[in-house]
């Protein structure tokens, strides 16, 4: 069936702020049909006048009428196409923005299972097929509907015989329609599916061209590139004949539709029941409701596309974030404290096994004190990171930030007061203000450049081709990976974080930027509470405290010079043997 109250249920939120202009498109509309429908009565006159010699003074009178409606008809047709676009992408723009937003809430279990390259897909393919069909609908579906209820009628009072055969004819084509379009509707539903799937292999594959060139890998990927190609050409010829069966329907019922009101007409023309301009007009109807009806089927395979698009957009509204963010504590200002409390996590989605990643663990940091975090690949060293930033909730046990459970603070003040800075920087394709900023224009210059001097980045920014204005590539390109995370730092410093989070951040440094790092490290951490995930033994020699986790547990904690003063401690050990990757 065809999904207008899905349709109109999704967009009534979106439709409520235009309505003035909604009621305006529907004058339009109305103000066109009017006109369309009153031009034939004019040509009926004008046929049964002609005929009468001694009566042609009126002739011109219905010729320039004639003229006028059909100029204004065009007008208003012109002017409610317009206004139908406008308001159908205003409405779908802000759908996007929304579906949008509402992705981003949603948790990392989600984003773990979806690519971005399907998320890209839904979020503008699905609602622009909406866009398409919305803009049209008042246009070609419900306008030519109405222009055809408009025509019936002026059939049944011309002749109700001739309405009557005209009313069947409509019917039964409209019923033929929308029964096919319930047969085609999964036909498309499956080719948005294949669509959504081929653009999130090609942006997962474009993001890893350099790996897949350098090892070799392209005959592979072409390979399943054209695997999904193989399959979603049979879908998408299969969804193509649903609108070709159609376009077969529409011109069998016409051609039906039209022999049956050339037969009427004649009947009644040979009775004398109608005249010339009368005959005239009733064969002039049924070629006007062969327009809407075309129209309507032209329609149709946009409707099975949004039919389609429809399902998948209230699908993704429908996914619900796994953590409560009803949360309403405040963080205070100043360091914050840490406490672990027996904090179990095991991931629980669809590409984990369930498997405990972190195992009882207890530990306490002091508010101003710097915990250096070290263990092997796997030991749940970025797990403890993911956790602090509420990325996910603990499965077991507790964690307190400022002395406030984790889940009982609100998520503005957790975003703003917990800063975390990885090895892989996201940069934006935007001027090196945005990248710092996050595109927030409430941030002066001043407090910028006074952050980047504080940092003793200011030079290195002012090297630039065009400093704060310099145009950054999307990714980062043209920086080095030490320069990204020279940003990275400069951006979590102007949020003025009380818990810094660095997980790896310093395991792609250059030499050319090692000590401007170096020092915005010691500015970062100075008075704030800092966590530093790490690798090698180098990089937490500014730490208070040291933290080694092994297969998700703890199995050493306790002040940095004490365990390295302690002959009998894994750490003083590892300090000994000077083995600085032994943990990797």
């Amino acid at each position: 069936m065809i999904p207008v109250r899905a349709y109109w249920r999704l967009l009534r939120s979106y439709l409520r702020p235009l309505r003035s202009r909604v009621t305006i498109l529907w004058l339009l509309l109305l103000a066109s049909i009017t006109f369309q429908a009153i031009n034939p009565q004019l040509i009926r006159s004008f046929i049964d006048r002609a005929q009468d010699v001694s009566d042609t003074g009126s002739l011109l009178p219905l010729a320039v009428a004639f003229m006028v409606l059909a100029v204004a008809h065009q007008a208003f047709s012109v002017a409610a196409t317009f206004l139908a676009e406008h308001v159908g992408w205003t409405a779908t723009n802000e759908m996007r923005a929304d579906l949008a937003d509402h992705v981003l809430r949603l948790d990392m279990g989600f984003h773990k299972r979806v690519t971005p390259g399907e998320l890209i897909e839904r979020i503008d393919g699905d609602v622009n097929t909406l866009s398409n069909f919305f803009s049209r609908f008042v246009i070609q579906v419900a306008g030519n509907l109405v222009l055809m209820i408009v025509i019936l009628v002026l059939l049944w009072i011309e002749a109700a015989a001739v309405g009557l055969g005209v009313m069947l004819f409509a019917i039964v084509a409209l019923f033929l329609m929308m029964r096919f379009h319930a047969i085609a509707m999964p036909w498309w539903k499956a080719v948005r599916a294949r669509s959504a799937e081929f653009f999130g292999f090609l942006g997962e594959q474009l993001a890893g061209t350099e790996d897949v060139r350098a090892n070799g890998a392209v005959p592979y990927m072409m390979h399943r590139f054209t695997g999904i190609l193989r399959g979603w050409l049979p879908e998408a010829v299969r969804a193509r004949m649903g609108f070709a069966v159609l376009w077969a329907t529409s011109i069998i019922t016409y051609i039906f539709g039209l022999a049956l009101v050339f037969w009427l007409g004649s009947r009644l023309f040979d009775a004398g029941t109608l005249t010339l301009g009368s005959t005239y007009l009733i064969f002039h109807y049924m070629e006007m409701i062969r327009e809407p009806m075309e129209k309507i089927r032209q329609q149709m395979e946009d409707l099975q596309k949004a039919g389609a698009g429809i399902a998948r957009v209230e699908q993704l509204f429908s996914e619900e974030p796994e953590l409560d963010e009803t949360g309403t504590a405040m963080l205070p200002h100043g360091s914050l404290s840490v406490d672990l409390d027996h904090v179990s996590f095991a991931y629980e989605d669809e590409q984990s096994t369930g498997e405990v990643v972190l195992d009882d663990i207890d530990v306490s940091i002091g508010g101003g004190r710097v915990i250096g975090v070290l263990g092997r690949t796997g030991s749940g060293k970025s797990t403890l990171a993911r956790l602090l930033t509420r990325l996910y909730d603990v499965t077991d046990g507790e964690i307190r930030l400022g002395g406030e459970p984790i889940p009982a603070i609100d998520t503005a003040s957790l975003r703003s007061r917990v800063g975390m800075v990885t090895q892989e920087v996201q940069l934006f394709a935007a001027p090196v203000r945005d990248n710092l900023t996050f595109f927030d224009n409430t941030i002066a210059d001043e407090r910028i450049w006074e952050v980047l001097f504080e940092l003793g980045l200011a030079d290195w920014v002012a090297s630039l081709p065009d400093g704060l204005d310099t145009q950054l590539d999307s990714g980062g390109g043209g920086l080095s990976a030490g320069q990204a995370q020279l940003l990275a730092f400069a951006r979590i410093f102007l949020r003025d974080p009380g818990l810094v989070i660095l997980d790896e951040a310093s395991s792609r440094l250059d030499p050319a930027t090692e000590m401007l790092i170096e020092r915005a490290v010691a500015k970062l951490l100075l008075d704030r509470t800092g966590l530093i995930i790490a690798h090698r033994l180098a990089t937490v020699e500014r730490a208070d405290d040291i933290l080694i986790l092994e297969d998700g547990r703890v199995v050493e904690h306790g002040e940095r010079a004490a365990l390295a003063a302690d002959e009998t401690s894994k750490f003083s050990t590892l300090l000994q043997t000077g083995m600085e990757e032994v943990l990797a």
